[in-house]
Formats: C-alpha cells, structure tokens, sequence
C-alpha cells in the first residue's frame, strides 16, 4: 500500500468526522435529538470535556495534560503507522491503525480549536462534539468515537490473520 493512499485515507476520516461535527453543531442546540430509528437510534447533539464517555480530567488543568497527552499519543500512533508501512505490515492493519489516528485526531481537532473557533475556551480547552445515542449503549459518541472503536473490534477479530 502506498504511503500517499493512507495519508488521504486519514484525511478523507478526518474531513467526514469534521463535516459532521461543524453540522451538528450549526444546525442543532444543546440537548436537542432527532429519532433515526425511534428510541433505538437518535441524533442527540452533547459536548463533552473530552475524555472517555464525558468523565472529565481535574478541571482546566486535566483539560489540558489530556490534550497534550492526546497530541502525544496520536504522535506516537503516526511514528508506528509509518514504521509498519515501511516494514511492508498487512494492509488491514495499517487502515485500523489509520482509523484510529483519525479518530483521535479529530477529538483533538474539537479540544484544541472549537473552543476559539465558538469563542467559549482557550486553545486546548474546548469541547468534544458528540451526537449518536444508541438506547442500548449508553454513551453518546461521535464519528471519530466510531472509527476508533470499529478499528479495535476489527483488530481483534483478524488478529489471527494479522499477527502470526
């Protein structure tokens, strides 16, 4: 696989996951919910601090030591994904790895940026943007929550093929 397929393969991610935030955000209020599928599956616009399922880190202190360890981490992911590639790894790995860079860069792209952008918090202290309630699932998430989470099932269910 081509280094350049994977690079506009976590843009167009990236783009998707963006598109979709700034709509929600522009085109509903806070609490609002469109039903999908009745009670099964709603749009339902929330913004969270950014951690894990809306926990929140320590006030604007964790706020930022979680940016900055998100900024760190997806690094770390990019130096790997590239590592992997050069060393010729399947493609099915290098596409679950590029999701999940995608995924949490556009959560970082939402901490580090909506915040100036809706003029609410500095640099590295906005909100994440989060819409899909799913009424067996608790949480509401995003897209970029999706590609993370798609990425790891996908990994663990092929990891025989992956990993020998």
């Amino acid at each position: 696989m081509k280094r350049k397929y994977l690079v506009l393969f976590i843009i167009g991610l990236l783009v998707v996951d963006q598109v979709v935030k700034v709509l929600v955000k522009t085109n509903m209020s806070i609490g609002e919910s469109i039903p999908v599928l009745g009670r099964w599956f709603q749009i339902y616009f929330i913004e969270n601090e950014g951690a894990a399922f809306g926990m929140k880190l320590g006030g604007q202190y964790g706020k930022l030591v979680l940016s900055l360890f998100r900024i760190v981490a997806v690094t770390a992911i990019g130096f790997y994904i590239d590592h992997l590639w050069k060393k010729g790894a399947p493609k099915g790995v290098l596409l679950a790895l590029s999701m999940v860079l995608a995924g949490a860069m556009g959560n970082i792209i939402d901490s580090a940026f909506y915040g100036i952008v809706w003029d609410y918090a500095p640099f590295l202290h906005g909100r994440v943007v989060d819409m899909f309630s799913l009424s067996f699932f608790p949480p509401v998430f995003n897209v970029a929550d999706s590609y993370i989470s798609v990425a790891v099932v996908w990994l663990i269910l092929f990891h025989w093929k992956y990993f020998k």
